[in-house]
């Protein structure tokens, strides 16, 4: 990336260069951008018309800003796009530890530089991408990390205290003329929260009582989860006092925002790098929706912790998973391509673990079914957006001897269309509905997958039961 030319002072002030704040680069690109049309966050799904207008007014304001949300809700992806409102290049002055401007420096070395060097004084040029700076909030951070501390070897070397080339600076005065992003804020200690305060209102810095004071030019954005910003929580009220806007976050509102998430952020296509496995997958329409389906159960379901959430990653894990067991199938049965079917759901509990937060500690493995009831109520809702379990009574009646049907994730989808011919209705059921949802009922992988779909919604609506034995998942009545 090649920056502007000018390499002195002299030569900078003979541009059109004119200092100005961060929030107001924020304010003038956000402005271009409105009135050109350009889209502000590429990626983000679902925020158009709740988040992202929340995020324009506090930047027209000036705000310092912060994200309240649950885990998995783009907070900071959010955070990280911000410095793409900033000037590509702004110019700093060399031999000054933070970002000084070079027309109107806050640091005693960059005033001492202009007042020596004058014009010839050198400068550099700074990319917006290393305007940013992040610090995730642990107990262990510490006022010196943020803000500053007095450097005992400057000292020894002859520097008053009241000297500021005496201390060492923290990461927020080095974020001077950039953003700077506190992930977690309430995770902080209270006395570290305490030592914000001055740089949120006043914009200045104090480092271990002496007098010396930077006026600082930086945007202070953070994160936070609103169990632990509440009253209740661990923040410190003064400090809500001093943040300009807080930004709502929330998940997706429909599942099709949710699918649009998961598939633009999974790795679903297998033969992109070095690693590929040769294995084309094809995931249907209907196993997405159940995938995602799967956690918007979760996230209204009474035995899983609201108050946590359920992360968007778990969308985004789950179809990996499913796409995974769908390739190791192929890989182990020599196939060059592959459908999803409902047997991959089975390993959606290695993906979930963790994931879901159940409301009380119950028995071991409690997790592990929970995660199996929630894809059961999401399969029984998809399967009633497509069909009426009540119009397959052909089907289940061939059930009643005894009948036991495998359809383990160890067949092939040519071994299961053999076997679906052996229940009369079954195969012509699984081409009608494959019609209805508009998928090619001649290819073996699409039939396959929605005949053990249509089984499946028997099951699930209680006309059939299934069992394992040996491994091996057998339907039967």
């Amino acid at each position: 990336m090649s920056h502007p030319k000018p390499a002195t002072v002299g030569q900078l002030k003979e541009t059109d260069y004119t200092p100005r704040s961060v929030k107001d680069e924020l304010r003038h690109n956000l402005i271009n951008k409105l009135k050109a049309g350009q889209e502000l966050f590429p990626g983000i799904v679902g925020y158009r018309d709740s988040v992202i207008p929340q995020i324009v007014n506090g930047i027209l304001s000036k705000h310092d800003l912060l994200f309240l949300g649950l885990r998995g809700q783009a907070k900071t992806r959010i955070l990280r796009m911000l410095p793409t409102l900033l000037d590509e290049w702004i110019p700093v002055l060399s031999g000054v530890e933070i970002n000084d401007d070079p027309i109107k420096p806050i640091t005693k070395t960059g005033q001492r530089l202009l007042a020596e060097q004058g014009d010839d004084a050198k400068i550099e040029w700074v990319h917006r991408n290393d305007r940013y700076h992040e610090k995730l909030a642990t107990p262990d951070v510490t006022i010196a990390d943020l803000i500053g501390e007095v450097d005992l070897v400057k000292h020894a070397e002859g520097r008053y205290l009241s000297d500021e080339t005496t201390m060492h600076y923290g990461l927020i005065p080095r974020s001077n003329r950039g953003l700077f992003a506190i992930n977690e804020l309430p995770d902080l200690a209270p006395r570290i929260q305490v030592g914000l305060f001055n740089v949120l209102e006043e914009r200045d810095i104090q480092i271990r009582g002496y007098p010396i004071r930077l006026n600082l030019d930086v945007c202070l954005v953070f994160s936070a989860n609103p169990e632990d910003y509440t009253n209740r929580g661990r923040i410190v009220t003064p400090l809500k006092d001093r943040i300009g806007s807080v930004i709502r976050t929330h998940y997706p509102e429909t599942a099709a925002e949710g699918i649009q998430i998961s598939n633009a952020n999974a790795y679903t296509d297998r033969n992109r790098d070095d690693s590929s496995s040769g294995v084309t997958i094809n995931v249907l329409p209907f196993m997405a929706e159940i995938v995602e389906e799967t956690v918007r159960q979760a996230r209204s379901s009474p035995h899983v912790s609201q108050a946590s959430g359920v992360s968007v990653r778990t969308s985004i894990a789950n179809l990996e998973t499913v796409i995974s067991n769908a390739e190791r199938r192929a890989i182990v049965k020599n196939q060059s391509r592959v459908t999803p079917r409902i047997c991959d759901l089975n390993f959606l509990v290695a993906s979930c673990r963790g994931k879901i937060e159940m409301t009380l500690a119950e028995e071991e493995g409690a997790e592990d079914k929970l995660i199996q009831s929630l894809i059961g109520e999401a399969v029984k809702k998809i399967f009633s957006q497509y069909a009426d379990p009540d119009a397959y009574e052909t089907i289940t009646e061939q059930f009643k001897g005894n009948l036991n049907f495998p359809a383990g994730d160890d067949l092939t989808a040519e071994e299961f269309t053999a076997n679906m011919k052996a229940i009369k209705g079954l195969e012509k059921g699984a081409i009608a509905l494959a019609k209805e949802m508009e998928l090619d009922p001649n290819d073996p992988e699409t039939l396959a997958s929605v005949g053990e779909f249509l089984l499946e919604g028997l099951y699930v609506n209680n006309r059939l039961s299934k069992y394992n034995k040996q491994g091996k998942t057998f339907f039967r009545r």
